[in-house]
C-alpha cells in the first residue's frame, strides 16, 4: 500500500579524522532519529576501502549488536537515516550507497530530492546503465561514475551540476570527506568540530550529543572538502547564478528538534514566535488552558500561551516508545500508532474551554483522531490553532507529502474542515505572519506547500 502522509525529511551525519568514527556516527544518527525512522546505516573508511552496514528500522535495531559497529573500522564515515520520499521502503533502497568508479571507492548519502532524478534515470538506462534502486542517491552515483574528469573532486562537480531539486549529500572516499548543499539552500547542512575532527550534520543536535562545536552552515551550492589539510570550498559552477534562496520553512514548523540551530536559527525560539504570532491572529478569549500536541508543537503552544495570557498545562501524554505518527511508511502502521500514542489528562481537560496548538493538518485523519481522544476527557469546548498556514499542494523537496487531492485544506474550507474535525472554532496562523518571525526575510524561504508558488522550475 502507498502512504501518502506528511514524512520527513532524512537525517545525515559524518565524521572526519576520529578514531571511533562509527561509534560517533551511531551517536549522531540517533540525534537524527526524528528525520527518518525506515532504515539507518553506516559506511566506514580505512586505508583498505569502505566498509558498510545498513538495515531496516532505527539506529538501534540496526547496530543492536554492537560487534556491527566494532567491525566498521576506519576514522571517517558517513551515515544515514531515511525516510521514503523517492523508492519504496526496502534494504535496497537504504544508504549510504557505495559504488566503484575508476577514480576509487565512494560511498554517498543524501537528504531531499531531486526533480529532474527520473529523465536523468532514463537517460542513462537507454544509454546502457543499470539501476539496483529507486532513490535519487543512486542517480547522482551514476552520475559521479559517469563523468569523464580525472579526479572524485571533479567528477562530484561534474554529477551535481547535472541535478535539480533539493539536496544535502555527504561523500566518502578513503581520504576525504565531502558534504554538499543544492544553491537554494532548501535542507540544512552544518560544520561542527571537536579537537582534531570535523563533522556534518543535518541539524546541530546531533553535534551537541558527541561533544562538537558548530563551525557554520555549508552554504547554498557550496561543496566542502574535508581532508588532512583541513576544510576547503568550492562552488558548484552550474548554480553561480542563482540568486534566491529557498529554505524549507518546516525546518522550523515541523522537522528540526526544537534544541537544534538551522539556517542561522535556534529553532525552539522561532516556534514560540510562530506561538505567540498565532495568539495574535487567532486568540481565544475565554479559554481557560493551552495545551501542545507532543512535542513538535509544544514550543508553539507555550507561545501562544505567553502572548495569549492563558495557562499552559499538559494536557496530552506522549507515549516516547512509539515513533512519530506520520513518519510510519504504511497506513494500518500509522493508524495503530495514533491509538496508543497520546493519552489525554482529565484532570486538566475536564469541563474546560481548551485550546490545542498543532503545527499542521496534512490529511485531518490524524488530528480527527486526537480531538476524539480529548473528547473523552469531557472538555466544555475545543479552539484549535495551527502554528502554519493551511497545506494546499505537495512538495517536490524532500517531503514525502500527499497529491493535492488528498490534502484537506486543498479540498474543504476552513468551516468545513472544522466541522470534520469536531472542534469549536479553527485558526491557522497566515503566511504573512509565519514569515514575518523568520529569522532572514521571508523571501528567503520556501513556501511552495502554501503558495503553490515553487522556487525551482520542475
Amino acid at each position: 500500500m502507498i502512504d501518502h502522509s506528511l514524512h520527513e525529511a532524512c537525517g545525515i551525519f559524518g565524521v572526519y579524522n576520529h578514531p571511533q568514527a562509527a561509534h560517533l556516527t551511531y551517536l549522531g544518527l540517533y540525534a537524527l532519529q526524528h528525520r527518518g525512522q525506515e532504515s539507518s546505516g553506516i559506511a566506514v573508511a580505512d586505508n583498505d576501502g569502505i566498509t558498510l552496514h545498513k538495515g531496516m528500522g532505527l539506529v538501534s535495531q540496526v547496530f543492536k549488536r554492537h560487534e556491527k559497529l566494532d567491525l566498521l573500522t576506519g576514522t571517517c564515515a558517513i551515515g544515514h537515516n531515511r525516510y521514503s520520499t523517492t523508492g519504496s521502503s526496502t534494504l535496497i533502497n537504504a544508504q549510504p550507497i557505495v559504488i566503484n568508479c575508476r577514480a576509487g571507492r565512494i560511498a554517498g548519502a543524501h537528504n531531499g530530492n531531486l526533480t529532474n532524478a527520473e529523465p536523468l534515470r532514463k537517460r542513462m538506462v537507454d544509454d546502457g546503465s543499470i539501476f539496483t534502486s529507486a532513490t535519487d542517491t543512486e542517480v547522482i552515483m551514476h552520475l559521479i561514475a559517469r563523468s569523464k574528469r580525472n579526479t572524485i573532486k571533479a567528477m562530484i562537480l561534474d554529477a551535481l551540476s547535472e541535478v535539480k531539486g533539493s539536496f544535502s549529500i555527504l561523500f566518502l572516499t578513503a581520504g576525504a570527506l565531502y558534504g554538499a548543499r543544492d544553491p537554494y539552500g532548501i535542507r540544512p547542512l552544518i560544520i561542527g568540530r571537536h579537537e582534531g575532527s570535523h563533522f556534518l550534520s543535518s541539524e546541530t543536535c546531533a553535534l551537541d550529543l558527541v561533544g562538537a562545536e558548530m563551525v557554520r552552515e555549508v552554504q547554498p551550492g557550496e561543496i566542502v572538502r574535508i581532508d588532512a589539510n583541513g576544510i576547503s570550498s568550492f562552488t558548484i559552477p552550474a548554480f553561480e547564478s542563482t540568486t534566491r534562496l529557498a529554505q524549507c520553512v518546516f525546518e522550523f514548523i515541523y522537522f528540526s528538534r526544537p534544541d537544534s540551530f538551522v539556517f542561522g536559527k535556534n529553532v525552539d525560539r522561532v516556534r514560540r514566535k510562530l506561538g505567540r504570532q498565532l495568539a495574535k491572529e487567532h486568540p481565544a478569549p475565554g479559554a481557560d488552558v493551552v495545551i501542545g500536541v507532543p512535542d513538535s508543537a509544544t514550543t508553539a503552544a507555550l507561545g501562544f500561551s505567553e502572548a495569549s495570557g492563558i495557562r499552559f498545562d499538559i494536557g496530552l501524554i506522549r507515549n516516547h516508545y512509539v515513533g512519530r505518527t506520520f513518519i510510519h511508511p504504511v497506513q494500518e502502521a500509522r493508524d495503530f500508532g495514533v491509538r496508543i500514542k497520546f493519552n489525554p489528562v482529565k484532570g486538566v481537560l475536564k469541563n474546560k474551554k481548551v485550546v490545542i496548538v498543532d503545527d499542521s493538518i496534512v490529511r485531518g485523519t490524524t488530528m480527527k483522531k486526537i480531538i476524539s481522544l480529548i473528547r473523552t476527557a469531557e472538555p466544555a469546548e475545543i479552539h484549535l490553532r495551527i502554528s502554519s498556514p493551511p497545506i494546499i499542494c505537495p512538495c517536490f523537496y524532500g517531503i514525502d507529502m500527499p497529491t493535492e487531492e488528498e490534502l484537506i485544506a486543498s479540498r474543504q474550507s476552513r468551516d468545513e474542515i472544522r466541522k470534520y474535525l469536531d472542534v469549536d472554532s479553527l485558526g491557522y496562523l497566515s503566511v504573512e505572519g509565519m514569515l514575518s518571525v523568520m529569522p532572514v526575510p521571508g523571501e528567503n524561504f520556501c513556501t511552495a506547500c502554501f503558495s503553490g508558488e515553487y522556487p525551482i522550475a520542475n
